[in-house]
Order: structure tokens, then sequence, then C-alpha cells
């Protein structure tokens, strides 16, 4: 039986910002989001959750919600920086760490004997330390398995710890509300609703066949999920081929233009997860209104306006006049990760 450790800092950047300047802690502030271009949210701080503000929201729209939102601009090399401080306490406890972000890390401390062996107690003195080392705070969930460790670490944010015990996780599985799976975002959960699937119970009043039938391979997924099963293991030395970022939008695209702008918007956090790492294609994908969804590629060394806007207006085309829901971008690594040449962002 895994001991499985999910961390998760609370409202990362936005936190950071409050840090270093003590008067943005009670106001709503959001980081990233140009007011002069059709800018994205890239995450903001609880006040502003407050008033419906969140992640990947267009500028335009959480400015409506809140006209005295502070618009900051996101300094992406400190927080690296405060990432690996953070990354340094995880590995004080085990190797096994499974990074998913600068913000939030699987750790596999099964065999860990720190703390009397006790996840638990691993948890609150992570948190412990990284509060003491970096004055920020962070939540965390503890359980069997990857997915109820992630879910349990959202339970009591902010800076709160969630266990779900071994004998726990079956019945925790069947209550919980199917859009807190991870992946399952608002327009699957308006499907699920729609077949009457509100919870993990009603997702096993039916058979995988039939799951399989609605929601192809999500289907049986979501049959085990929903019984608490998660075979996955915390994979720290896994060897990335790609690195890209996507966002689903609350309000859809209904032209190239639209789906250009959103993926310029992407830019600056696709290039702080690259760092200096080389790469040869560049990948666009578009999710439409309908659930179906294209990729177009190109090779390059370089994220270039007009390749980009090529691959954008293939992509949309294939579309035939369907509205976009989601826009991605990612980039093909090149085989020897050690080599480091100089990155031209020409948009």
């Amino acid at each position: 039986m895994r001991k499985i450790i999910h961390v998760d800092m609370d409202c990362f950047y936005a936190a950071v910002e409050m840090r270093d300047n003590p008067a943005l802690k009670e106001v709503p502030i959001a980081i990233g989001g140009s007011k002069e271009t059709r800018g994205v949210i890239a995450t903001c701080n609880y006040p502003a959750r407050q008033y419906g503000i969140h992640s990947a929201m267009p500028t335009a729209q959480a400015l409506k919600l809140c006209p005295h939102l502070v618009l900051v601009r996101g300094r992406m090399a400190l927080y690296k920086e405060v990432s690996a401080q953070i990354r340094e306490i995880f590995l004080s406890f085990t190797p096994l760490v499974e990074p998913l972000s600068l913000d939030e890390a699987y750790l596999d401390v099964t065999n860990v004997s720190l703390c009397q062996g006790s996840a638990t107690l691993m948890a609150e003195e992570i948190r412990r330390q990284i509060l003491a080392k970096t004055a920020l705070t962070a939540s965390a969930g503890v359980a069997p398995n990857k997915f109820l460790a992630k879910i349990a670490s959202e339970e009591n944010k902010p800076d709160g710890l969630f266990v779900i015990a071994p004998e726990q996780a079956g019945t925790f599985a069947r209550s919980v509300q199917l859009n807190k799976i991870p992946g399952v975002g608002p327009r699957t959960w308006q499907r699920l609703q729609e077949f009457g699937l509100f919870t993990g119970q009603d997702v096993l009043a039916h058979s995988p066949e039939q799951l399989s039938q609605w929601f192809g391979k999500f289907g049986l997924v979501l049959y085990q999920r929903s019984q608490g099963i998660d075979e996955r293991s915390v994979e720290p030395t896994r060897i990335r081929k790609s690195v890209g970022i996507e966002h689903t939008y609350p309000s859809d695209f209904a032209t190239s233009s639209q789906c250009l702008d959103a993926l310029l918007a992407q830019l600056p956090e696709l290039r702080a997860r690259l760092g200096k790492r080389s790469f040869h294609g560049v990948q666009v994908k578009l999710k439409f209104t309908d659930f179906t969804q294209t990729t177009v590629a190109c090779r390059s060394s370089g994220l270039y306006l007009n390749e980009l806007q090529a691959l954008v207006e293939k992509a949309y085309q294939r579309g035939r006049g369907k509205k976009v829901r989601l826009v991605g971008l990612s980039v093909s690594l090149c085989d020897d990760q050690h080599q480091q040449l100089s990155l031209s962002f020409d948009c």
C-alpha cells in the first residue's frame, strides 16, 4: 500500500507577490493579463477569487467582475527560484518526487522512516519547513494513491492538510463530486450531468461497458477513480519529450484571430517551463465546442509569429466554423537536453 503526499502551494505566484509587497495582501490581485491587449489571467489571490476570477480568464472579463483588480506583472525567474527551494525540501524527505508544475508535486513516502514513518506527520513537517524557508503556505493531501492525494490537497485549502486512510479510499471516492477529478473541466462536467452522473456513486451504478460507450477510454478511468483505484506510480525520472501549455476558456472563440491572441498570451509561461532546453518542433492544439480536437505541427527551433499564425489558421479551418473552447501550444524537445541554444520568441 503506497503512501502518497500531494503538496500544492496556495495561489503560488500571487502569494510570492504578496509576501514581497504586504500592501497587496488585502486587495484582489491577479498575475499576468494586460489591460491594453487581450490578456489572460495566470493566477490570482483569494480576495480576487471571491469575485469569481480564476486562472485562464480573459483580463477584460476579470476587470468587469472586479474593476479595482490590481494587475501584477509576473516574475517567472523569481517563481522558479522559490520553486527550487521548495523542491529541496521535498527531496530531503524522498527522492521519489514528481513535479506537476512549479507549485505542486507528488511525493511517494511509502518506504521513508522519517517522522516515525507517518505520511501525515511528514506532510505536516514539509508544510512547516516550506513556511519557515519561504514564508509561503502550502496545502497537502495524504492518501494511498495519486488521484486521492490530489483531491485531498484541495479539501482544506488554503494552508490545510487532509488525510484519506487506505480503508477510507473507496467510501471517499464514491462521495467525490466528479468535477473534482483532475481533467474534468466545465464542459465534461456538464456532459456527465446530462447522463445523470454527479458523484462516484452515480458512476458505479453503470457498467464499465456502458461508460465506455458514453465516454470512450475516459469511461474506464472514471469507473476506476470512482472506486478509489489509481495504479499510477510517482515518476521522478520521467523523460520529457515535449513541453506545452493549454487552457480551456470560459468564453468560446469564434475566429482564428481570437485563438491566436490566446495562444500568444501563453508564450511567457511556455518559455518559463522550457528554460534553456532546445526543441525541433512546434504544435498547436485546438479543441472545439463539440469536444473534437485537432493538432497541427511543423518543424521549427523557434516560436515565430508567422509560423504560429499559419498553424492556428490551419487548425481552425479544420473545424469548419465551429467555435473553439481550448487552445494549446507545445514544443518537441531535442534528444540532447544539455544542448543550450538561444531561443527566439519573435512575437
